[in-house]
């Protein structure tokens, strides 16, 4: 299922599967094998997770270090992109993957943004920024892709800095039922397109709320192929999935 750009993706009344991290049962997640099977097992788009590295490049790591995905260890921030460029980001996974280098947002657009339809999260937990925001939005204004991803955060302040980089690139708030912050009252009056809840947060309820407040949903991580399935009955936009082909043979 291929679409022209995101609103359209969320217009067309289809519940559309993400791949999580790419297709990260498969493939060792946020790299551009995972993103590439995403598209290769017939997901509509993908999620992937952006922090700033030293230097001032956008590079797709899951966690705020890269101690469980590489053989490296220490903050991702803290790194330059050649230091970042130096690690194994495959071996972990498998041996197959060995010598998988960490992808700049940049190389992923390269890769598949023509193909994908692409959800940014990015990784904050500060209320000052260290220029995350500019990065990703210059890499998105770089690649022409302002019609072709969402940008998200469970940092309401990570996403009012966005906002006025780009306006017209749709945003989604990141949240989950027992945060240490209260994010939902952060984000109150804020205009933004989409709601990205938790799965087990979503009912008919919460589906009339989000219509009614003219919220496009989009959900993770749903990897239960009847939960899928009732998630599609609800209306829901999107499920992001660790297993692609799986939730689409569910629900198609």
């Amino acid at each position: 299922m291929s679409f022209a750009t995101f609103k359209d993706a969320m217009l067309s009344g289809e519940t559309l599967v993400f791949g999580h991290r790419g297709a990260k049962d498969y493939a060792p997640m946020n790299t551009i094998p995972a993103f590439e099977l995403a598209l290769e097992q017939g997901a509509a788009g993908i999620e992937l997770d952006v922090h700033r590295s030293k230097d001032g490049h956008p590079v797709i790591v899951h966690d705020f270090t890269v101690d469980a995905t590489t053989d490296g260890d220490g903050n991702v921030v803290e790194k330059t992109l050649d230091e970042l460029k130096r690690l194994d980001a495959g071996s972990w996974f498998s041996d197959e993957f060995t010598g998988l280098k960490i992808p700049t947002l940049d190389e992923v657009f390269e890769a598949v943004g023509d193909s994908l339809l692409i959800n940014v999260e990015i990784k904050s937990m500060d209320t000052e920024t260290d220029g995350v925001e500019q990065v990703v939005a210059d890499c998105i204004t770089r690649h022409n892709m302002r019609d072709r991803v969402l940008v998200s955060s469970f940092n309401p302040m990570t996403l009012k800095r966005f906002r006025p980089l780009l306006p017209h690139v749709m945003i989604g708030f990141l949240y989950m039922a027992g945060m240490q912050m209260d994010t939902e009252s952060m984000i109150e009056g804020f205009a933004h397109e989409a709601r990205h809840p938790y799965v087990d947060m979503i009912d008919e309820q919460y589906m009339t709320w989000a219509n009614d407040n003219n919220y496009f949903v989009n959900t993770w991580t749903v990897n239960d192929p009847e939960r899928a399935k009732e998630l599609k009955s609800l209306g829901v936009n999107c499920v992001i999935t660790d297993a692609p082909d799986l939730i689409l043979k569910a629900i198609q």
